[in-house]
């Protein structure tokens, strides 16, 4: 498979599902899932030729696990990352005691003063390694790794959350939290 094509399909999948379904006139229900037959469909909207064997192949080998399939691959969905507002039902649960968020040294004065915020998206996006981290803030140029006291944030009350794809979220993170 043309790996170009499989990224430009990918980047446009996170586009609808995450952000603007409207753009292809995809409907998603409260859960962010949208019917896989009507994606494939109105998919040919961007004179892209969609069909399941290669929507599958892209889910699949997606390098960040950014969608997931219901148990009958009638639905789909991206696992987080959504800047509209969608349920993903995910179980609350305890952080590793240190996590990683990946940014630019352009920024880092605003989260010294107001820590990491969840801006347009409906969280805090954080990783469970250094490396992970390394590669999202390497996206916007030279990547600054910061540590966040994932452990001791939520002994104080806040709450974490496991994406499908390894993905920790959490409303914010406090300055206090994070070590520069």
């Amino acid at each position: 498979m043309d790996t170009k094509i499989i990224k430009g399909i990918s980047k446009l999948l996170s586009y609808i599902l995450r952000h603007s379904p409207e753009t292809i006139k995809l409907k998603l229900d409260e859960n962010g899932w949208a019917d896989v037959n009507e994606l494939i469909a109105k998919f040919d909207l961007y004179d892209l030729t969609l069909d399941l064997e290669l929507l599958q192949y892209v889910v699949e080998n997606n390098d960040k696990k950014r969608f997931s399939f219901n148990e009958d691959k009638t639905k789909i969905r991206a696992n987080q990352g959504h800047s509209i507002s969608v349920e993903l039902n995910l179980n609350e649960t305890e952080p590793l005691e240190y996590l990683y968020h990946g940014t630019v040294e352009k920024v880092l004065s605003d989260i010294k003063t107001q820590g990491l915020q969840k801006m347009s998206r409906q969280h805090v996006h954080l990783s469970a390694d250094k490396e992970t981290a390394n590669k999202v803030g390497g996206r916007r140029g030279k990547p600054v790794i910061l540590i966040v006291n994932s452990g001791a944030m939520h002994r104080a009350g806040y709450k974490f959350y496991l994406s499908a794809n390894n993905v920790w979220l959490t409303d914010v993170v406090p300055a206090e939290y994070i070590e520069f």
